[in-house]
């Protein structure tokens, strides 16, 4: 246990780190003239992701979760996976990563890394993580109340960024073509 609330710690500490380049990613972008969107449903993001952390500990910790090593490792192992898209994903969108819906008028969409291959890759980590992390330490049901709230958020979040993108992006039309989370794989 002790193991798994240090892994939850590290994890929380990057989640501040990402805040602290989020925030100066925003203030850069706004003043090249960046527009942002969506304020509204980011009040809720803020704290459901903040309690993501809390809860998966709380629970382990109240409830006596075990260890089960059969689910733990193979989601620890996801959740690295989630980790190395999440780190993709950043360092695809550069200084314009932020976590608020922040877009430049007249600044082409990303083309680049796993944007490449779909429209919201930084979101399927998200998702990813929602369920691996808490399941490291078997969790369950901080991973099925926060996947469903975050679905829910999610689906008016990625609806409020792809109409931003669509309003004061070119080649923001092109997106379509992609899929939102999960790359087709067409036969050769």
């Amino acid at each position: 246990m002790r193991a798994y609330l240090i892994l939850l710690a590290l994890v929380g500490i990057q989640r501040i780190g990402e805040l602290v380049v989020s925030e100066r990613n925003a203030r850069r972008v706004l003043a090249r003239g960046g527009v942002e969107v969506g304020q509204r449903h980011f009040r809720v993001m803020k704290p459901l992701h903040a309690v993501f952390l809390i809860a998966c500990a709380a629970e382990v910790v109240w409830l006596h979760r075990p260890f089960v090593a059969w689910i733990g490792v193979p989601m620890l192992g996801l959740a690295a996976v989630a980790q190395a898209l999440r780190f993709w994903s950043l360092h695809a969108l550069g200084e314009r990563w932020n976590a608020r819906v922040i877009v430049t008028p007249g600044q082409a969409v990303v083309e680049r890394g796993p944007y490449l291959f779909v429209r919201h890759p930084n979101y399927l980590a998200v998702v990813i993580e929602g369920v691996a992390i808490p399941m490291i330490h078997g969790a369950w049901i901080t991973a099925v109340v926060f996947t469903v709230l975050n679905a829910g958020l999610l689906a008016v979040r990625i609806g409020c960024e792809e109409r931003a993108l669509a309003d004061h992006c070119p080649g923001a039309s092109g997106l379509g073509r992609l899929p939102r989370f999960l790359p087709r794989l067409e036969r050769s």
